[in-house]
């Protein structure tokens, strides 16, 4: 129960079994079914305000943009609006499923290395915020559109400092060779250009290097390179007001040391806290993945020799949680039953159901000998996993539920499994016999 003891909303209790900020667990899987996700309201809040705390405590004033690429519903959407987020998009839908969950589009960033001219477009025509331009032709090709509309556009450049996050290769984004961002020797010239383009209001510099990062020295030396550009810039006349200083604060997902989020803020205070700027982040993972829990029920077990572990086979799969089939990722499990909770251990591989041999969520992990039927609860799946569902093998998309001060909500049915070829068509050539 090591997992338990660092995740305050979970509590193992003797009769109820696995509750989540008070709600039975197996309450809500009896009644919905599995798989299922279950979002925490309450962890979403605690945690956006014990960040939003460590920058208060350093004497900063800096703007949370959530980003929602980590978990875009609209329920989720809505406590964070209600706790004054504001958000980081990455492309049109995403921009508009903010406005829809009422974000005021004054307070969306907008960002991604792949804006097309409609996205570009729709962002002018809302009155977003801020776009993080990302490369030259980008900044050209929003220089046009907004002459084009007679507007002019809130621009911050993402400036790429050629730091390592110390982060898996796949979620790192400001080294030299990765595609995010504009080359830190290029960034004064491209800078002193968008001061003169029409349409273009150039306001200051963004930066982020990845997630998952677990370390404040990344973010440190990143944000110093920073500094160091905006007192260049302004050297040579040129305003910088804004820096976007991005996210990437790691979670504890298993025995990881994870910095709290007075690492940032310190970082962010030692190098930029004395340069005059509005300051902003754009956290994601970090309020979002502690406040979900994907529920699956065991289907079966199948033995394996040779002193290989068993097969827990369960009704999850990767099309569910894409996580740790494609980067890897460990998830702690489980089981909601209070019986199982200090049963004796032995090495089990939990596995979904789904046609690809990388459909494994745990290899050789020392669980409770579950029985089927059991229900298992994959800890920690709030960022990027409902998100980067798929239909796979033509699995309908999971329930989802929300809790909050032991109340629960289904926010989201189980697709129907007609609705996976309600838009199909067969063309008339194929109907003809």
């Amino acid at each position: 129960m090591n997992l338990l003891a660092s995740r305050p909303s979970l509590h193992m209790d003797g009769q109820d079994g696995l509750l989540f900020e008070g709600v039975p667990l197996q309450t809500i899987a009896n009644q919905v079914g599995t798989p299922c996700w279950v979002t925490g309201a309450g962890t979403l809040r605690r945690r956006t305000r014990n960040l939003r705390k460590a920058f208060t405590e350093r004497g900063l004033d800096v703007a949370l943009h959530y980003a929602l690429k980590a978990n875009d519903h609209l329920a989720t959407l809505s406590v964070l609006r209600q706790e004054g987020c504001g958000a980081d998009v990455v492309s049109g839908g995403e921009l508009k499923r903010a406005c829809q969950a009422g974000i005021a589009p004054s307070a969306i960033v907008f960002s991604g290395v792949g804006k097309t001219d409609s996205e570009l477009t729709l962002a002018l025509r809302e009155g977003v915020g801020q776009i993080n331009v990302e490369s030259a032709e980008e900044l050209r090709r929003l220089s046009r559109l907004a002459r084009e509309l007679g507007l002019n556009a809130p621009v911050a450049l993402r400036v790429n400092p050629h730091i390592d996050a110390e982060t898996h290769d796949k979620i790192s984004t400001g080294r030299l060779g990765d595609k995010f961002g504009i080359d830190w020797a290029d960034a004064i010239a491209l800078y002193r250009e968008a001061s003169t383009l029409p349409g273009i209001n150039i306001r200051g510099l963004a930066t982020h290097i990845g997630s998952q990062i677990l370390s404040p020295a990344p973010f440190k030396a990143a944000y110093a390179r920073i500094a160091e550009l905006v007192i260049d810039l302004r050297a040579q006349g040129l305003t910088v007001s804004v820096v976007d200083c991005g996210g990437g604060l790691g979670v504890r997902y298993r025995d990881e040391l994870a910095p709290p989020p007075a690492a940032l803020a310190g970082a962010i205070a030692e190098t930029l806290g004395g340069l005059d700027l509005k300051l902003a982040i754009e956290p994601g993972r970090w309020i979002a993945a502690p406040a979900g829990v994907l529920l699956t029920s065991v289907i079966d077990l199948k033995a394996q020799r040779d002193g290989v572990s068993d097969f827990v086979i369960v009704d999850a799969a990767m099309n569910d949680l894409a996580r740790p089939s494609l980067y890897g990722a460990w998830h702690g499990i489980v089981p909601l039953a209070p019986d199982l909770a200090y049963a004796e251990t032995g090495p089990q591989t939990v596995v979904g159901p789904v046609c690809e041999s990388s459909d494994v969520f745990a290899k050789d992990r020392l669980l409770p000998a579950v029985r089927p039927g059991d229900t298992l609860a994959l800890l920690d799946t709030g960022a990027y996993g409902a998100v980067m569902s798929s239909t796979y093998n033509s699995r309908p998309l999971a329930a989802q539920v929300m809790i909050e001060n032991g109340q629960w909500k289904l926010v989201r049915p189980r697709q129907r499994v007609e609705a996976l070829w309600a838009d199909d068509s067969v063309p008339e050539w194929l109907d003809s016999e």
